[in-house]
């Protein structure tokens, strides 16, 4: 067989849309994901399923899963090299999701972080879903025969579930699901809040969080305000362990200019803080420009929008079916008669 018509590799995410996309989304996960889509059969869908583990406001998640499709397009996500699709669109998701329940142990969904980090945060709604969304989460991943998952280091965690699940399924039917490897960038995975540097940059810190979405002047005032660090020696220094703050911004700006760390400490010694976080927001800002004005143009065609997604969600559920009919023969289902 020719070697160039070998199948490539799949990698799929998903990201909930629970608001506009920010700028740890796009430098830690979807950037990234633009550069391998020649090398990948690559799935990406709004995870409009796992967001109603907490309650939304049906208006808002509406037209958020259909923003967050055009601010993929406009990240440089091309619908023709990527399947792009709203999670809810293909049934076999929830499916799946409820037979992995059947093989997923309760203690180690009880184990899992984010479960105990929502329920401290969500203590008026622990519903089931918020317990048992790491099922559907590897319904997910595994519908797709998925090689990879491009996960953040926090959610290594859910990546190894998933392969508990699938090996498990395995053993006990033979083989029928590809057990998926976590696929880490090394630049660019982690952006910090910029009010909390010890956090990840997150929807839930909108002071610490820059959004694709806001406008120049808020993204420059939000560099203004950000944390850096107390000590007395006010320069720009890559220290991570010692000053986060900067250390953060650094990352940031590397990310968004391409220069090294050394390259920044040279251009901004004897600078200080107030000349730096200013710096920062201003490359930011020219970063995102282009994005934020074709997602802008995007959303005003929401024709072209439907098309996309209705494409997306044809092509993933002609995959996802074929999976969903293995796993109902392999567990005794009787097979559907259409």
């Amino acid at each position: 067989m020719d070697q160039t018509m070998e199948k490539k590799k799949v990698m799929l995410s998903g990201i909930q849309p629970s608001g506009d996309l920010h700028l740890g989304n796009y430098l830690g996960a979807v950037r990234n994901w633009v550069k391998i889509a020649d090398d990948y059969d690559c799935f990406y869908f709004m995870a409009d399923l796992h967001s109603i583990t907490v309650r939304q406001n049906p208006a808002d998640l509406r037209r958020r899963s259909v923003s967050q499709l055009a601010q993929y397009i406009a990240c440089g996500l091309d619908p023709q090299k990527n399947t792009l699709f709203i999670q809810s669109h293909v049934h076999e998701h929830a499916e799946l999701g409820w037979i992995l329940n059947c093989y997923t142990m309760f203690g180690e969904l009880s184990r899992m972080t984010q479960f105990k980090d929502k329920s401290a945060k969500h203590a008026e709604n622990i519903n089931g879903g918020l317990f048992t969304y790491p099922a559907l989460m590897a319904a997910d991943i595994l519908l797709y025969q998925s090689d990879f998952i491009p996960v953040g280091e926090d959610q290594k965690q859910h990546c190894e579930l998933t392969r508990d699940i699938a090996v498990r399924f395995n053993n006990l039917y033979g083989p029928t699901f590809t057990v998926p490897e976590p696929y880490i960038p090394q630049v660019g995975a982690r952006i910090m809040s910029l009010s909390n540097p010890s956090s990840k940059m997150s929807k839930s810190d909108p002071a610490g969080c820059v959004f694709i979405m806001d406008p120049p002047e808020e993204i420059a005032r939000k560099f203004k305000r950000a944390i850096t660090d107390s000590d007395t020696e006010r320069c720009v220094r890559y220290d991570p362990e010692n000053k986060p703050g900067v250390s953060n911004l650094m990352s940031i700006y590397s990310s968004v200019t391409g220069l090294s760390f050394d390259e920044i400490e040279r251009d901004f010694e004897g600078k200080g803080y107030g000349v730096f976080k200013p710096a920062v927001g201003d490359a930011v800002v020219e970063a995102l420009r282009p994005i934020r004005e074709d997602a802008a143009r995007y959303l005003a065609d929401k024709e072209y929008l439907r098309s996309v997604y209705a494409d997306g969600a044809a092509r993933a559920s002609a995959i996802a079916r074929k999976t969903l009919r293995k796993v109902y023969k392999r567990i005794g289902l009787v097979e559907k008669p259409f």
